[in-house]
């Protein structure tokens, strides 16, 4: 009985171990569908910085260029939002954007500089295209860019210059100057947008001092009460025009100009389709420079031309700034200027374009967070014409 019960349980155990087998040859078969989707994750990933990808600036023009890209050359794309705008949250997406296939990086701002700057070599097969800044270490010790890194920068000294020029070239006399913080790209706005407003009125033969403008840093890049309080403050001072260079502060103050009946100049991006308010916009090429990167990796084979580069700056020579001078579905682009016309905008831009006029990018302040006195701005701009003050 003992040897039946014995062969029974061999058998038994037997079948099992079979059984056991089976099953373990299984996950071979569908090992090849588990690797999937890193085969077909998104090649481009931009991360926004601490706006939203339709934040009407910034990030949604940088990933305008790469969906026009994309899509014309069927290659995949997302873009991530941080949970926290920290140089912490940044590094976080990158991870999240190579581990789900990307091989090209688009990154918005300067507020990447840090995050960038130790993503380089962490991921050395990755390419960073690193719109408005230059990597660099937290403390500014260290600045190095590699070879995987195009570090773009715009001339927004020309395009502010154009701005100022076309307002008072208008008939304005009032300007107002609303930037949110003083950092080296919206420093350079407000000293172009000086000048030009002081080359204007040069032209027109006006008086010393008979063009005031109002000079602000709202030390943030919100939408909020407070900047639409400030804006419409300067619009009950009599400022005619503002010019809203701090990414989401443009909607505070198109929220003012909208109640107060006067008139708002967009930034980096054509803004006139956001409020009737918006006359023009200073504009960087942000869409185009994306593209222009993306095509010499996918096309020309010429990432050289920005890798590895300290900086490559795209201005009104290679399209990189200016107002628009088109409209979406046809129209005139100047339609809500009084008298300054297309031929008035193109005659400045060749001064800009040709290099005879050359507009101050930036100059020495005393106040550690970048915030210009109206001495500062007057002496190093050479402003007579133009009499500032600042709040």
């Amino acid at each position: 009985m003992k040897k039946i019960m014995g062969l029974a349980l061999a058998i038994l155990l037997t079948v099992a171990m079979l059984a056991g087998c089976g099953k373990t040859e299984t996950p071979k078969t569908e090992t090849p569908k588990t690797e999937t989707p890193k085969a077909t994750g998104f090649e481009i990933a931009l991360i926004t910085d601490k706006g939203n990808i339709d934040d009407k600036s910034f990030n949604q023009g940088a990933w305008e260029g790469v969906v026009e890209f994309a899509e014309k050359n069927n290659v995949t794309h997302k873009y991530y939002k941080p949970e926290e705008a920290s140089d912490a949250g940044y590094l976080a997406q990158i991870d999240l954007a190579v581990t789900g296939g990307a091989k090209v990086i688009v990154t918005p701002g300067f507020l990447f500089e840090v995050p960038v700057y130790e993503a380089q070599t962490k991921y050395p097969d990755v390419k960073f295209i690193l719109l408005d800044g230059a990597p660099h270490t937290a403390d500014y010790a260290t600045f190095k860019t590699e070879a995987n890194v195009a570090s773009v920068m715009y001339s927004e000294e020309q395009s502010g210059y154009l701005a100022g020029y076309a307002a008072v070239k208008d008939g304005m006399k009032k300007l107002g100057f609303m930037g949110g913080m003083a950092v080296p790209a919206v420093q350079a706005f407000g000293y172009g947008y000086l000048q030009g407003a002081e080359a204007a009125a040069v032209e027109l033969g006006l008086a010393d001092g008979s063009v005031a403008v109002t000079y602000h840093y709202t030390g943030n890049f919100e939408e909020n009460d407070t900047n639409k309080a400030t804006a419409k403050t300067m619009y009950q001072e009599g400022t005619e025009v503002i010019f809203a260079c701090g990414g989401s502060v443009g909607k505070s103050v198109m929220s003012a100009a909208s109640e107060s009946s006067k008139k708002v100049i967009g930034v980096d991006v054509d803004q006139r389709y956001d409020s009737e308010t918006v006359i023009t916009s200073a504009t960087k090429g942000l869409g185009a420079s994306v593209i222009a990167v993306l095509e010499a990796i996918y096309k020309t084979n010429s990432w050289d031309t920005y890798g590895g580069k300290p900086t490559t700056y795209f201005n009104a020579s290679n399209a990189g700034v200016g107002l628009p001078t088109e409209v979406i579905g046809g129209g005139n682009a100047f339609d809500r200027f009084t008298s300054f016309d297309k031929a008035a905008y193109d005659k400045v831009f060749a001064t800009l374009e040709n290099g005879s006029v050359k507009p101050v990018r930036t100059f020495t302040v005393a106040d550690p967070n970048g915030n210009a006195t109206a001495k500062e701005l007057t002496t190093n701009l050479k402003l007579v014409k133009v009499k500032v003050q600042t709040r």
